[in-house]
């Protein structure tokens, strides 16, 4: 087994946990740092698939923006709010939880199925794009061709979006005001 494959699976073992730990806990302080760890190792993951911009990507935007807009939510929600969510009823499997437990079972079904009938390297699309040279090989320019296109092209549309970011970050703090709400 070599490095890469080490790697591989110690990120796969502690994004799942993580992420299992954060659906199953009914503690939201646990709950929020073990998201955080989830998506750290889904970053980790990112890099080993040489998706170098993706994973930076992720830590900024995820952890960096909305980890931290959930952790704010959490602060400035209520006592009462808090309370009521922790009063709720923990069984897992019940009526309610039903059709999304048949989901996640029929996921789980379809993916196994895919894992073990998906021969990934002899699938016609991957044969050609490999045969007329169309692959992608990992280079230092992928990077820099993003950041070139996103601050030339894509200039206009990256900027209204961080507008639109902030509005909505002003908008949340507004909403989330104790007192006069005028």
């Amino acid at each position: 087994m070599s490095l890469v494959q080490a790697l591989f699976y110690v990120m796969s073992f502690i994004a799942l946990a993580s992420a299992v730990y954060v659906a199953t806990t009914t503690n939201l302080v646990r709950s929020i740092f073990m998201f955080f760890i989830t998506l750290f190792a889904l970053a980790g993951l990112y890099v080993l698939s040489l998706a170098d911009f993706v994973a930076i990507t992720q830590i900024v935007i995820y952890v960096g923006g909305i980890l931290v807009l959930i952790l704010f939510a959490f602060m400035l929600s209520g006592k009462e709010t808090l309370n009521a969510i922790g009063r709720q009823r923990k069984t897992f499997i019940s009526i309610g939880n039903l059709p999304a437990l048949l989901l996640a079972a029929l996921f789980f079904i379809v993916l196994i199925n895919m894992i073990f009938k998906v021969d990934a390297g002899n699938l016609e699309w991957i044969k050609k794009s490999v045969a007329l040279k169309n692959d992608i090989q990992p280079d230092a320019a992928m990077t820099e061709n993003i950041g070139v296109n996103l601050m030339t092209t894509y200039l206009l549309p990256f900027e209204a979006i961080s507008i639109i970011l902030m509005v909505a970050l002003i908008g949340a703090a507004h909403l989330s005001r104790k007192g006069d709400r005028s």
